[in-house]
């Protein structure tokens, strides 16, 4: 089931963070994210942008939301969307799900283009942003750096 996020899912959404944070160089954050954070993070986000999660028996097994793409007025009509799945439910069409959702929702607020970040390599997410039709616009290379390593990030565009 997919639904809005709510205050209260933010222990099982930072859980679902904080193994990227661990173990992988898909975010670029370092420091793990408590609960109250999370929070805060869902309460900013969806004053202006919606949060999603992927809900079953209970669990959120995803989540995915909007979020300001640039500050400059010119792009108000262009957003990015983050993904995350619980890494045992990778596989499962749960992220494909999510993002078509999210994808609807913000062309409803009359947003015009999404953007996809995309940490290299990350196959899975690479295939994500190819199956919900977004076009591969361009790579920067070692712009960030985690586990003592130059990563790469990819960008990945959909026009609404």
């Amino acid at each position: 089931m997919i639904r809005s996020a709510r205050l209260e899912d933010a222990e099982q959404i930072a859980s679902i963070y904080n193994y990227y944070i661990k173990n992988t160089v898909i975010t670029f954050e370092e420091e793990l994210v408590k609960v109250e954070e999370m929070k805060d993070r869902i309460s900013k986000t969806q004053s202006e942008f919606p949060w999603i999660v992927y809900e079953q028996d209970g669990k959120i097994l995803g989540y995915a939301y909007a979020s300001t793409f640039r500050t400059r007025y010119a792009y108000r009509f262009t957003v990015e969307l983050t993904v995350y799945l619980d890494h045992t439910a990778s596989g499962k069409g749960i992220g494909s799900i999510l993002y078509t959702d999210l994808i609807e929702k913000v062309k409803d607020m009359g947003k015009k283009a999404v953007i996809g970040g995309v940490s290299l390599p990350n196959e899975k997410s690479v295939k994500l942003h190819e199956k919900c039709g977004f076009v591969y616009v361009g790579t920067f290379p070692k712009v960030g750096y985690k586990f003592e390593k130059w990563i790469d990030v990819a960008f990945y565009q959909l026009n609404l």
